[in-house]
Formats: structure tokens, sequence, C-alpha cells
């Protein structure tokens, strides 16, 4: 089951996510810095004791994502958003950038978190993206990613079956974490 059924109707609090998403965008087709930058992020998180999980977006990128309790805004969720972002862009400046205008990346992996804002799209698991060969967005696990097995668009129509039979999502988004501890962690790291 890709969301397990936890009895939460989750259109009760629209304005409380459950999940916080980083979108990965590098300059180009560079793979190998949405990897490294993948897992930059993810030690990070692991610093805030957040668990995270990785989707290839079937398109040119990653997406973190981490689950959470609902308890949060999403002003709050892209504030935090905001501050992990920018303190890894700050360790990695010659890679990593915030800026939103693509004439500031310079050539820079963009570490994306408007998808946290209320109202904003991203691209669902599972879902065919309009590019040659129907990629599709597909979870990943973090293994696949620290091993290089897999790129943006692994997966396509043609494919995507095994996938969904083999979920490295399978328990990831069972337990959404609240983000008060992450914060006062985050804060000491500043």
């Amino acid at each position: 089951m890709l969301f397990p059924d936890d009895g939460i109707t989750k259109a009760d609090r629209p304005d409380h996510p459950d999940r916080l998403i980083f979108d990965l965008d590098p300059p180009g087709d560079d793979f190998a810095s949405v990897r490294a930058a993948a897992l930059l992020l993810r030690e990070s998180l692991e610093q805030l004791r957040l668990p995270s999980a990785v989707m290839a977006t079937g398109s040119r990128g990653l997406h973190v994502l981490v689950p959470l309790d609902r308890s949060e805004s999403f002003d709050d969720v892209r504030a935090f958003a905001a501050d992990v972002a920018g303190l890894l862009a700050a360790g990695h400046p010659g890679s990593l950038t915030t800026e939103v205008r693509k004439e500031a990346r310079e050539k820079r992996l963009y570490l994306d978190i408007q998808r946290n804002a209320y109202a904003q799209t991203a691209v669902a698991p599972f879902a065919v993206r309009a590019r040659p060969g129907a990629p599709v967005a597909a979870p990943v696990s973090w293994t696949e990613v620290e091993d290089g097995d897999i790129g943006a668009r692994s997966f396509t129509l043609r494919d995507i079956s095994a996938r969904l039979e083999d979920n490295p999502w399978q328990d990831a988004f069972r337990r959404g974490r609240s983000l008060g501890g992450a914060r006062r962690r985050l804060d000491r790291l500043r």
C-alpha cells in the first residue's frame, strides 16, 4: 500500500501538511549532483532526527520528503524547510543554492522548498510525466541513491509495475513527526 490508511481524515486540516518536500532541481541533466545533494540533505535531516524518503521525479531531480504529524501550518513547515535548505546551501556554496531566480543560481543545484506553500503542487508518486519515453515519478530507496542505481527517469510506464509490487515507501509514512525538536536542534546548529 502506498499510503497506509491511518484512520485520519486528511481533509479535516487542509492547512496542516502531512509531509515536507525538498525538490532537488539541477541546473541541467547532471544527476550526480542531485544524488550528492540528496545524500547531504538526508545527513542533515538525520542530524535533526527526522526520517526521510526519496522519490525520482520522472523529470530531472529527486524529491526528499519528511513525514509530518500535521501539527504545523504550511507557513511554519515552509519556514523550517527554508532554514534547513539555507544552512545546507551555506555549507556548500559552490554546488547548492536557494536562489529562486535561475540567473542567480550559476550552475548550482537549487534546493527548492516552494512545494511547501499552501496550494502548491508536487508530482505525485507513480505519476506519468509528459516527457519522451513516458517516465514515471517513483519512490526509491536510499540504497539506490547511494549506489547510483537510479536516475530521475529510471522508471517508465513500461516497467513501473515491478516498483508497485516492491515499494520502498512501504513503511515510510506510517508515523509523521513534529518539527518542534528538529527546530530546536536546527537552531543550535546555526
